[in-house]
Order: structure tokens, then C-alpha cells, then sequence
């Protein structure tokens, strides 16, 4: 059997075959990690479901990325001859590179694509600061150490039915409109506790979920996206988060929403302590935030969610 495998810049169009990639790697990551829950690559109504879900988002980061790309895998034995079998995707925000996905199908892990596609999306370069939320998948792992990025705390997903909960009078939610103002607003936040902006985001953000500022006697303390899903949220002081929090969990619940949950970077201390109080429970799954220097402040922030990027 003849096969070769090839290497190109991925594009919008590779967007569905791309996902099913990473469905199929995940659900054998899952499996392999002892995870026996059923995903949605086990069943072909879940799948397209989930896909309706995720488009937007893959197309975001399509259109968006600064490195993408794909290999093809050529066998002409076969009817269709090419298939995509594994990707690597980076988005550049502000001098920060960010490796959003790096996914290969089993039958082709652990033969060398994985270290082709890393080197072409996620150069060294001089960039202020390389980052990857990643897997504890181990052969993955290794790859990202020699890369230059070191793990530097995992991120919890937190999760429960909402219902009512006490809230903070003196906060005030406004929602976002956009503007060439709230890019500047929201551009201040993020760089004061990411260390970066990322207006590209923000734009894409506002189309797909609810955008919230946050006030304190008129003054802006920082922003959050509720869905589902939600996330990110950024507070210039982390003491907020039990009142954001709680404004976000009464949303879910007046929306009728089944769960409510928040992928927390285990620095962020006064997060994890109040969704605890509030009897949230954590996703066995565990993530974990790499990156080639220490972060900044992201005790200050939750993540996005699905944790394809910061």
C-alpha cells in the first residue's frame, strides 16, 4: 500500500474535515485516559449537532489564524485518495502567539506529522509570549516542552444546575454595543491582566454570545461573555468574582438553562472558592495553561469556553 503524506496551509473550506479530526482524536484521547463517557464522534446525530455548534468557531479561527496547517495523507489504493488526517492551527494576538489546536488521528500519531505541523504552526519567533492551552496527553506534552512552553497550572471546568444566587447591588451590568470604544475599553482590560489585546476576538465573541461590562460606581471593573458557553471574563480586581459570578449563574437560570459552568484557571483562588461555596462540581477532564514565560495576572480571569484559546 502506497501512502505519502503531504503538508499545506489550511484554509476556511477544511474547517468541517478539521473538526472531525479533532472530534476523532479526542474521543481516543478520552478513551485512552480511562474516560468511558460517550462523545460525540460515537454517534453521527451528536456529531452534526456538535458541528452546527462549533462552526462558527472553527471559521473564526480560520479566518483569524496566523498559522494553519494541514496534512494529507494520499493512499491510491483508495476511491478518494487524499484525506486529511491531522492539523495544527496559532492565532497572533498583540505579539502573543497561541497554539489553538494540534490534533491527528490515531493511525498516524506518533509517526512524525505531529513534529512537522508544530514546527510549521507554532515557530519560535519574537513574540512577547508563546502559549498553548493543552491536554496532559503525554506524547503531546513532550512535544510542547521542546517547543519552550512549560506548564504552569491546570484549568478546572466547574459546573452545576443554576439557581438563584445573592447578588451584589453595587455591581452593574451594561451589555457590550459595539464600538470603537468598547474595543479600546476591552483592549485596556486585557492588557492589564493578559498582557495582551485580542480586538479580533472580541469581535468574533459578540457575535456568538452575550457580552457584559462591568461597573462600580461608574467605573468600568471588567467584562464577561455568558452563553452557553461562557466565557472569558477579566476583572481588574479578582475580589469580583463572587458578584460576577453570581450575575452570571442568575442569567443561566432566568434563561432556563440546564447547567451553568466556567473553565477557572487554578491560580484564579477567589473563583474556585466561591463556586466550591456554591456546590459546583468539577469535569474530570483537566486542561493545562503552557507558556513560554510566567503569565501575567490570569488569577483575574476565566477562561474561554470550549478552551480553544485564552
Amino acid at each position: 500500500m502506497n501512502q505519502k503524506i503531504t503538508y499545506r496551509p489550511g484554509t476556511v473550506a477544511d474547517s468541517y474535515a478539521v473538526f472531525c479530526v479533532f472530534e476523532e482524536a479526542l474521543a481516543d484521547l478520552l478513551r485512552r485516559h480511562g474516560h468511558d463517557e460517550p462523545t460525540s464522534w460515537a454517534e453521527p446525530e451528536k456529531l452534526a449537532q456538535m458541528w452546527q455548534k462549533r462552526r462558527p468557531l472553527y471559521e473564526h479561527l480560520a479566518r483569524t489564524a496566523s498559522h494553519f496547517w494541514v496534512a494529507e495523507q494520499h493512499d491510491e489504493s483508495q476511491a478518494e485518495p487524499r484525506r486529511l488526517v491531522a492539523f495544527a492551527r496559532s492565532i497572533e494576538r498583540d505579539g502573543t502567539l497561541e497554539l489553538t489546536e494540534f490534533f491527528a488521528l490515531p493511525g498516524v500519531q506518533s509517526g512524525g506529522v505531529g513534529r512537522e505541523l508544530l514546527a510549521r504552526a507554532f515557530p519560535d519567533g519574537n513574540y512577547r509570549q508563546r502559549i498553548i492551552i493543552a491536554t496532559t496527553d503525554m506524547r503531546a506534552q513532550s512535544r510542547y516542552l521542546k517547543a519552550g512552553v512549560f506548564p504552569r497550572f491546570p484549568i478546572y471546568y466547574f459546573w452545576r444546575p443554576p439557581e438563584p444566587a445573592p447578588l451584589d447591588n453595587a455591581l452593574h451590568s451594561e451589555p457590550m454595543v459595539a464600538s470603537l470604544e468598547l474595543w479600546e475599553t476591552l483592549a485596556q482590560i486585557d492588557t492589564a491582566v493578559l498582557g495582551h489585546s485580542r480586538t479580533a476576538d472580541h469581535q468574533w465573541l459578540l457575535t456568538d454570545r452575550q457580552g457584559v461590562l462591568y461597573r462600580r460606581q461608574g467605573q468600568v471593573i471588567g467584562y464577561g461573555y455568558m452563553g452557553p458557553p461562557n466565557g472569558p471574563f477579566a476583572l481588574l480586581d479578582a475580589a469580583d468574582f463572587p458578584a460576577v459570578l453570581a450575575h452570571a449563574e442568575n442569567q443561566a437560570a432566568a434563561n432556563g438553562r440546564e447547567t451553568v459552568g466556567f473553565e477557572v484557571p487554578m491560580c484564579n483562588q477567589t473563583a474556585v472558592t466561591y463556586l466550591l461555596s456554591r456546590g459546583y462540581q468539577i469535569e474530570s477532564f483537566i486542561a493545562l495553561f503552557m507558556s513560554s514565560q510566567p503569565p501575567d495576572k490570569l488569577e483575574q480571569y476565566i477562561i474561554t469556553s470550549p478552551p480553544f484559546f485564552l
